[in-house]
C-alpha cells in the first residue's frame, strides 16, 4: 500500500504525519479518511483551488493534470512546478511526500 507523508503544517498536522493510501484514491480522499482536514470548498469537483498541494516526492508517479485542473491551479496561491489539486491527484504505487501550503484562495466563496 502506498504511503503519503504530509510535511509539518501548523494548521493541519504540526508534527507532520505519514498515512496509508489506497491505489486509485485522491490525495484529498486519503487525507480526509485519516482526519487531515484539507480545505475543499467545491466538494472535489475541480472548481476551486482550496485543496492545492505541492507534491515534493513522487510527483512523476501521478497522472498529468488536465486543462481544468491547470486552470484552477493558475488561480492558486504559491503555485510551484509540483503543484496539484489534492482532489485530482490520484495515488498510484509510489509513496508521496506532500506539502499543504499555509494559505489558499477560496474562489468558491470570496469575491474578486
Amino acid at each position: 500500500m502506498p504511503k503519503i507523508t504530509f510535511l509539518p503544517n501548523a494548521d493541519l498536522c504540526p508534527e507532520g504525519i505519514t498515512i496509508e493510501a489506497e491505489k486509485g484514491e485522491s490525495i484529498l480522499d486519503a487525507a480526509l479518511r485519516n482526519d487531515i482536514e484539507i480545505d475543499h470548498a467545491c466538494e472535489m469537483s475541480c472548481a476551486c483551488s482550496t485543496c492545492h498541494c505541492i507534491v515534493r516526492k513522487g510527483f512523476d508517479s501521478l497522472e498529468p493534470s488536465d486543462e481544468q485542473e491547470d486552470d484552477m491551479l493558475d488561480k492558486a496561491w504559491g503555485v510551484e512546478p509540483q503543484s496539484r489539486l489534492s482532489c485530482q491527484a490520484i495515488v498510484e504505487d509510489e509513496d508521496l511526500t506532500v506539502e499543504i501550503p499555509r494559505y489558499s484562495l477560496n474562489h468558491a466563496k470570496e469575491d474578486h
